[in-house]
């Protein structure tokens, strides 16, 4: 007995050297003053000692746990002490945690910037579905199944009658067949070409269309709109240009460009909107009286906007959910 107390005596000397922490010090009680310890299991053979053996060992094992215990007692307390003392002691001259937020996304902002000019011009904003019909998209606007203009835009079919639109155009004809000039109205929204992913084309972009139909409309206040426009977005230096183009839809039709001067590189004209006036045509499929009303309407990229305005020179940064990029437009 004497030799197993002194085994146990050395072995819990040893075992508490390597206590630094709650759970070497749950370790430790474990396995010498749990139910199945080895104090316990010590008391346990005491009990089958001879009659005249138990008074003396009686008296050692119990002043030799009662040691034991009180050193276990004395490090659980400098340990639990050391951890309390970790949580509580805060260096309050330190600074503050930022924390980061979130911000709205580059195209977000232009488009936002967009509707903010228009707004100011007296125009109203309205969306429409991005699954349109193939007679909203195309048929109403002067596009008939044949016409070679169809080919100028490459579309997702979704059926022989319905697609992914390929411009907002169809929330124009949805304005004109659903209410009464005159109208004033901006369209944006999301829109789906089937082009090759590039750094200058992408399967899908974002869209502002413009449509103004009145009783006095007229291409002058179409190309003060559109230069006001142009210096409100980009600045009152800029350099900007009408050029005669062709859609189905206006006619007649131009294209403004913009002289673009990127650092290092020779500067060159680039488009950044299409424009004309309504064709009668499309008034009378929608039920507008082309013989009493005129209009003009326009259309613009969202991506190519912003690239122009910030000097980015691959679309495909928009759609990386790249953060480096991103958090540079706070």
């Amino acid at each position: 007995m004497k030799e197993k107390i002194e085994t146990i005596h050395s072995e819990f000397e040893s075992d508490c050297s390597t206590i630094t922490d709650k759970s070497t010090l749950e370790s430790v009680r474990i396995k010498y003053f749990s139910r199945n310890g080895l104090f316990a299991k010590l008391f346990e053979d005491f009990k089958a000692l001879p009659k005249e053996e138990k008074p003396k060992y009686g008296k050692v094992l119990n002043q030799e746990k009662q040691i034991a215990q009180a050193k276990f007692n004395e490090i659980k307390e400098k340990i639990e002490s050391k951890s309390e003392k970790q949580n509580v002691d805060i260096d309050l001259s330190l600074p503050g945690r930022k924390y980061k937020i979130g911000n709205l996304h580059v195209l977000t902002q232009t488009l936002n910037e967009i509707k903010n000019i228009f707004k100011g011009l007296g125009f109203s904003v309205h969306t429409g579905p991005e699954i349109e019909s193939d007679e909203n998209n195309f048929e109403m606007l002067n596009f008939p199944p044949d016409h070679p203009a169809r080919d100028m835009q490459d579309t997702y079919f979704l059926s022989n009658s319905f697609l992914l639109r390929t411009h907002t155009s169809p929330v124009q004809v949805r304005l004109m067949r659903n209410g009464k000039p005159p109208f004033r109205a901006i369209m944006p929204g999301r829109v789906y070409r089937n082009e090759a992913i590039s750094a200058k084309s992408y399967c899908l972009f974002h869209q502002v269309e413009g449509l103004v139909i009145d009783t006095d409309v007229t291409f002058a206040e179409l190309k003060a709109t559109l230069v006001y426009f142009a210096k409100q977005l980009f600045g009152e230096d800029v350099k900007y240009r009408f050029r005669s183009s062709f859609f189905p839809f206006t006619e007649p039709s131009a294209e403004v460009d913009i002289w673009w001067q990127p650092k290092n590189k020779p500067g060159k004209w680039l488009e950044i909107l299409g424009c004309g006036m309504v064709d009668p045509n499309v008034l009378n499929n929608l039920g507008v009286d082309s013989e009493k009303y005129i209009g003009y309407a326009f259309g613009m990229g969202i991506e190519r906007m912003a690239m122009l305005k910030y000097g980015i020179d691959d679309i495909r940064l928009f759609y990386d959910n790249d953060n480096r990029f991103l958090s540079q437009f706070k």
